[in-house]
């Protein structure tokens, strides 16, 4: 009986296959791939995984770059009932050894290049591109039907939040699903949709806000390795791309190339932002060169699955610095301390509940159960409503700096700037930067009688973390603000050199 009621996300793609049959689906470099192909690519790539002794609900760690090989072995996952373990691509050394560590995965399909990156760690690892050949094989065979249902774990999903060990957002198959019924309500995606998927594949808000609910409608993906300014405009034109989604450093770096003023960009209908804070002027610009374009800001997070609440296009003119209100099936509230709502204008921590948020953060239960208190999860975001309900998002409650759509841990970064030993003291906060919307910078304090040079700190900072956390700046002070209590106030050092 379980089987008859069964609604996964691997039986999701199975429907979309049998409606949308032999149409193009998804496109990299010049494999087209139809709905029914990737149907079939999901079971024989799962059948794989069997074959190598992997039973449903062990962790599978996928670290590579953007590829069909690489949404195939997560169509695979959710296929066999294997949980996926979406990796950036980016992590090396202790990063990377944590994760791969800490959710217990038995094998990681690695991207060209990065196999280096896991030599000194204890895994099975094997590459990503021989899952193609795999999924094209008639011969090969597929997966057994495993005893799953809605609420199976499908990923874990690492969030850095604020502290240096990062956190696995447990989603299961009912969170996935809830949300992508929120997804194509709200942002009106549609079988006629010719959509180009540039940002990485590792983040849930291009794998789950976008490609995966829009190959259920039927539309058809153009997936690319990274987003490129002049392939992503080249694309735009030649393949008639009619929804395109990109944080705001992307939508930047298009609006500056020279190629934005010659191609023919009036293809796009739908554009989307989110991921961090789109300045007003840009999204100004950005509505006046592409006036047929209907654009949508998106917020939330990785724990919702990611998305909490929409900013429609008809929405945009009255409340252009508004991300929206909640979407079909989320319900927040703006709080104080104590869990009370507080008035519109007033500003409180973000509170939600819905089916799309996480289970609990894997193997961390004092960090689920405050993630938890009160019966909401919290956001760790300061924002407000207006008299009408929509949100308003202020600041992050700590401090995460979002540098390009990023979340980077302010601590995480100190703490290696600390080990060097002309360093007294440090501080890390994110500046305005029109670039990077916000930029890690670095307050440091010598000490006595000792010297040391912004480049050396940075490679000390490089030989430690993913390219994205190092400081784009070090600015050398001769004392951090700080209260009479003796707590650092990063806020002064914010108002200061901003």
């Amino acid at each position: 009986m379980n089987l008859i009621r069964r609604n996964t996300v691997g039986d999701a793609i199975r429907r979309s296959a049998r409606l949308f049959r032999d149409r193009s689906a998804l496109v990299f470099g010049d494999r087209d791939w139809s709905f029914n192909a990737l149907d079939r690519a999901a079971d024989r790539v799962a059948g794989h995984f069997a074959g190598l002794g992997l039973n449903a609900g062990d962790r599978i760690a996928a670290y590579g770059r953007n590829s069909d090989a690489y949404f195939i072995a997560w169509l695979a996952c959710v296929r066999g009932g294997f949980v996926h373990v979406p990796v950036n691509y980016a992590l090396t050394g202790e990063e990377l050894s944590y994760i791969v560590r800490q959710s217990g995965s038995r094998l990681v399909l690695t991207g060209a290049g990065l196999e280096a990156n896991l030599a000194e760690i204890d895994v099975d690892a094997r590459p990503l591109n021989d899952l193609v050949a795999i999924a094209l094989n008639p011969d090969a065979p597929t997966g057994p039907d495993p005893d799953l249902d809605d609420d199976t774990l499908a990923q874990i999903v690492y969030t850095s939040g604020t502290t240096a060990a990062p956190k696995g957002a447990m989603m299961t198959h009912k969170a996935m699903l809830s949300q992508y019924y929120s997804v194509i309500h709200n942002m009106d995606y549609a079988e006629s949709d010719q959509a180009l998927a540039a940002l990485p594949l590792y983040h849930t808000a291009q794998t789950h806000a976008f490609t995966m609910p829009q190959l259920l409608v039927g539309a058809r993906n153009i997936l690319i390795e990274a987003p490129v300014p002049d392939l992503v405009l080249r694309l735009i034109e030649q393949e008639r791309i009619t929804s395109f989604f990109a944080p705001p450093t992307v939508w930047i770096s298009l609006l500056r190339h020279p190629d934005f003023a010659t191609r023919d960009l009036s293809s796009l209908e739908k554009i989307y932002y989110g991921a961090s804070i789109m300045p007003v002027p840009v999204l100004n610009e950005l509505r006046e060169r592409l006036p047929r374009a209907r654009p949508y800001n998106c917020y939330g997070q990785t724990e919702i699955a990611p998305l909490a609440t929409v900013l429609r296009p008809e929405e945009h003119d009255a409340r252009p610095a508004s991300c929206g209100r909640p979407c079909l099936n989320v319900e927040t509230r703006v709080v104080d301390p104590d869990m009370n709502d507080v008035p519109p204008g007033t500003h409180g921590e973000i509170v939600h509940r819905s089916p799309h948020l996480l289970t609990g953060y894997w193997d961390k239960p004092a960090e689920t159960a405050e993630a938890f208190a009160g019966g909401w999860f919290h956001s760790g975001d300061v924002g407000y409503f207006d008299e009408e309900g929509y949100l308003y998002i202020v600041d992050r409650i700590r401090d995460v700096i979002n540098t390009g759509g990023v979340l980077v841990a302010s601590r995480e970064v100190e703490e290696i700037l600390f080990t060097h030993p002309a360093v007294s003291e440090v501080a890390v906060v994110g500046l305005p930067d029109d670039k990077w919307i916000e930029a890690v910078t670095a307050f440091v304090v010598l000490r006595p009688g000792q010297t040391v040079d912004e480049a050396t700190l940075v490679a000390l900072a490089r030989a430690h973390l993913a390219p994205y956390k190092l400081p784009k700046k070090v600015v050398f002070v001769d004392n951090l603000p700080r209260n009479t209590a003796g707590k650092l106030l990063k806020r002064e050092l914010r108002k200061q050199y901003s």
